[in-house]
């Protein structure tokens, strides 16, 4: 007998992590299955990686102009004239952009809700039995590192084989250790499994075909290829905004919008042309920024806005739709930048992106978005399979380059677990 659908399609996302939802526009993700493919020694903690614990609430509280705290109280949208009045230019602006996404956003979580055996997999997300066993040690500080003096005297222990495997599955007597600089170096994995790094006393896991360079914004401009056929075509970046809340945790390092009018963006684009992916925060002065100042600084075309929309593990939202200044979504705004090659029907050939599309999953660690690259390529101009790399990381990814002061965050071992399965030497 032939699996349903709904059965098909959850037998896909147990192993990539990524989950079509029915009559809407929207995908699920499951970061730690989506990650677990950059690797085979090792995997992803679940346990880890969910960190933050969300309390559960009623799933069917899908209202969005009522506080659970206060059922009563009537929420922003519900509000009267008077209020709306009463917001400046810039915060009615931000409004009406919430007022365009919001249908689009409560279709895709009623989609979520809807779905008994997504919700099923979801509830278990940190429960299938692997704790991390790693020791809790507290994380290098890979920012205050690379500003001192002996920053370029600081190397990295890479145990590989000498055909570039991992160590452990290299054979006998055939496994070496390389140590290579690890700031303002660049690092490239060749191995086909995922290698053990060591760096001051900490244990790294880093995975196959991936390549890092770990540096300050000074030295990005040494990323950029001699041959622009060397260049990137799909390009994420999450800078670190200035943000009081990230300021006021000590979460990481803030830098002040005006600094990345400097990254060579158009310089780091493949000749046939990239899609840029950019992360923002909901402040309508930082879309204005993006929108008047960086993109055009930057040579991108903007093309359409993708938003993360976040639940617990039970499909609730992790807070009120409406709540002005708190919202439960972040945006992905997407743009294009021509290729140097590009004749003229090549530049006036559209590429579709559908607009206001939804991705939804429950977020890991304060700052640490959903790898999102997949549901990308469909976007990304030039030659297949696609050079990427990701600006200010935070972590590694399979056949990715990552670039920024804190890329090897996530690789620390405390986050990693040993796998289960057999790995053909």
């Amino acid at each position: 007998m032939a699996a349903s659908e709904p059965d098909s399609r959850l037998a896909v996302f147990l192993k990539s992590g990524t989950y079509r939802l029915d009559e809407a526009s929207a995908f699920f993700i499951d970061p730690v299955r989506v990650l677990n493919r950059s690797y085979t020694r090792f995997r992803v903690s679940p346990s880890a990686y969910y960190s933050r614990f969300f309390p559960y609430s009623n799933p069917s509280i899908c209202n969005p102009h009522v506080s659970p705290k206060n059922p009563k109280k009537r929420k922003f949208r519900g509000q009267d004239k008077k209020i709306s009045q009463a917001l400046n230019s810039r915060e009615q602006l931000a409004d009406r952009r919430h007022q365009e996404a919001r249908m689009g956003l409560l279709k895709a979580h009623e989609a979520l809700l809807g779905d008994s055996d997504l919700l099923g997999v979801l509830r278990n997300l940190r429960g299938d039995g692997d704790e991390n066993h790693g020791e809790m040690t507290s994380d290098l500080d890979f920012v205050k590192l690379g500003s001192v003096w002996q920053a370029p005297f600081y190397e990295i222990v890479l145990k590989v084989g000498d055909d570039g495997s991992a160590a452990e599955n290299a054979g006998i007597g055939s496994s070496y250790q390389r140590e290579v600089p690890v700031f303002d170096n660049f690092i490239a994995i060749e191995s086909s499994h995922d290698i053990e790094a060591e760096l001051l006393d900490h244990k790294y896991i880093l995975p196959k075909k991936s390549c890092v360079y770990m540096s300050d914004l000074r030295q990005i401009h040494k990323l950029i290829p001699a041959e622009s056929d060397c260049g990137f075509n799909l390009i994420v970046i999450d800078p670190p905004w200035e943000n009081s809340s990230a300021h006021q945790k000590q979460k990481y390092q803030t830098l002040p919008n005006k600094y990345f009018l400097s990254l060579p963006v158009k310089q780091l684009t493949h000749s046939s042309g990239a899609l840029v992916a950019l992360w923002v925060t909901n402040r309508e002065k930082l879309r204005t920024f993006v929108e008047n100042e960086l993109f055009p600084k930057w040579g991108v075309k903007s093309a359409a806005t993708f938003y993360w929309l976040k639940v617990k593990a039970d499909g609730s939202l992790i807070g009120e739709l409406d709540l002005f200044h708190h919202r439960p979504y972040e945006c992905l705004l997407l743009g294009l930048v021509d290729g140097k090659g590009m004749d003229f029907e090549e530049l006036q050939k559209p590429i579709g992106i559908p607009d206001n599309q939804v991705f939804i999953s429950v977020p890991g660690d304060h700052s640490r978005k959903p790898p999102i690259g997949e549901l990308l390529l469909d976007y990304i101009p030039g030659p297949k399979p696609a050079r990427c790399i990701e600006l200010f990381a935070r972590e590694m990814t399979e056949g990715w380059t990552s670039w920024g002061n804190d890329p090897l965050h996530f690789q620390d071992s405390r986050y990693f677990i040993p796998s289960r399965a057999k790995v053909n030497s």
